[in-house]
């Protein structure tokens, strides 16, 4: 069992035991709970704390943990006016900027204990580095200067390893270290469009980009993808349609269908935005999330870029864990002051003992062990869920299996109810993502988004596929 399920059942546990308690009643101590449920003591630890949080328990030390008085009700307020004064500002605004997370929820939420994590956006817990990170973590610690404030660009090292890694057009002076990607997304869309503009996306896309956008004031215009990636026909035909001069696309392991941007269509996709007068935001995701046997990746966008088109976006997150957010956005020209303006005015900076934490992990011998590690975990469990989809669900849709990311995209048959679905397989013990979020605009059927980098390996893969097919109907396969 998860060390977070674990707490969650024993918290849930003691909740029901304190009703034995009167109020200031003592609760067992953490040696005879640790014994009693057979949990570690620092799930006993956590779930104490949960309930401390939730004001049902106070702690005192060396006393132990008691039954705490019954917190009186606040009374209630009128918030009333809220509803007035919102409604107000979005009808001065040409876009209204409402924010729209329920798509990003979908991968952050954790399920209720006992279902199947086909929904999740990180890796498993057995597949994060977190020996690796702890290890980094407490050197960077003790650094000299690791609690002092750090420049606002990011420290000079990290930066320099980020810009290694996009090729030899970007240098570390082209280079801003954030607080992860969806920060860096954050930055570059509002750097890059005023409130109200339009921007070009894929179609479909990650949910995340798409409530940045619509944050920011701004009007996601959508470009369909297909297995080749983003189609230059159509997007030629938005910028001319729209007047845009921003496109988001991720050319590598694409969010959520897995597609790689054809070589024929990098040259072509810069060309078209050059004419433009437009930038291109590469969100470059994936490309440590390579699946084991795939070849030679291609390129970053950016390092085939000599004239400032491209604002790449990277990520350490998704290879490591959802904590280490610490990710990079690099651009050249005049637009890198307003992209650092932004960052600055949002974050200051990155926390110093992060970076420094980031810059020992990747200068680890560990760090590329990791990566091959990863990679064939990933390779792993991506054939045995395919597998599995193809013989329990045959009607559902896999037209590509990618070469790296930790997704499958799947379309569901005409006249499916996608939502029923999703419902029916968080009933059955499985969470899936729905498709609906991906997209801007009506999407053309049904989808859901199955991960299998979240579960804890082939076998919860397999089982969760069979809860999946039962949700689903039809006959036993």
């Amino acid at each position: 069992m998860h060390e977070r399920s674990s707490v969650v059942e024993l918290a849930d546990l003691l909740k029901k035991e304190l009703e034995r308690y009167p109020v200031g009643g003592k609760l067992p101590s953490s040696r005879e709970l640790v014994e009693r449920h057979r949990v570690s003591p620092v799930t006993v630890s956590r779930a104490l704390a949960r309930l401390v949080a939730e004001g049902l328990v106070v702690t005192r030390p060396g006393a132990g943990a008691f039954r705490a008085e019954p917190a009186a009700a606040p009374p209630p307020g009128d918030t009333s006016w809220q509803e007035v004064t919102l409604s107000a500002d979005a009808a001065a605004e040409v876009v209204p900027r409402a924010v729209d997370a329920s798509g990003v929820l979908v991968t952050l939420a954790a399920p209720p204990p006992g279902v199947i994590e086909f929904n999740g956006g990180y890796l498993h817990a057995s597949l994060q580095p977190e020996r690796a990170l702890a290890a980094a973590l407490a050197r960077a610690g003790r650094r000299p200067g690791a609690w002092s404030r750090p420049p606002a660009d990011g420290l000079p090292e990290l930066r320099e390893w980020f810009a290694r890694g996009t090729g030899d057009t970007l240098g570390p002076a082209d280079v801003l270290v954030t607080s992860g990607g969806q920060a860096a997304l954050t930055t570059a869309l509002r750097a890059l469009a005023p409130p109200g503009a339009p921007v070009l996306v894929e179609s479909p896309t990650y949910p995340g980009m798409l409530a940045i956008a619509r944050a920011a004031g701004l009007r996601p215009v959508p470009v369909p993808v297909d297995t080749d990636g983003l189609r230059p026909d159509l997007l030629s035909a938005a910028f001319r349609a729209t007047g845009a001069r921003v496109v988001v696309c991720q050319p590598l392991f694409q969010n959520p269908t897995g597609a790689v941007l054809a070589p024929a269509r990098r040259a072509e996709l810069l060309r078209i935005a050059r004419e433009a007068g437009a930038f291109v935001v590469e969100d470059d995701f994936a490309r440590r999330l390579v699946h084991e046997g795939a070849g030679t990746l291609p390129r970053p966008l950016a390092a085939d870029d000599r004239d400032g088109v491209v604002v790449h976006v990277g990520s350490l997150t998704k290879v490591t864990s959802p904590s280490l957010r610490v990710g990079m956005l690099g651009a050249r020209g005049p637009v890198l002051e307003r992209l650092r303006a932004i960052h600055v005015v949002d974050t200051f900076f990155v926390p110093r003992p992060l970076q420094e934490a980031a810059l020992e992990l990747v200068g680890s011998p560990a760090w590329s062990r990791h990566l091959r590690s990863v990679s064939a975990e990933l390779r792993t469990r991506r054939d045995a869920l395919a597998a599995a989809l193809r013989l329990r669900l045959p009607d559902l849709d896999l037209p590509h299996v990618p070469a790296g990311g930790h997704h499958l995209w799947l379309r569901l048959p005409d006249g499916a109810d996608e939502s029923a679905l999703v419902g029916a397989a968080l009933r059955a013990g499985v969470a899936v993502a729905p498709g609906r979020p991906y997209f801007c605009a009506e999407p053309p059927a049904g989808h859901i988004r199955l991960s299998f980098a979240a579960v804890a390996g082939p076998a919860e893969l397999t089982e969760g596929v069979r809860r999946l097919a039962t949700a689903y109907g039809g006959p036993p396969r």
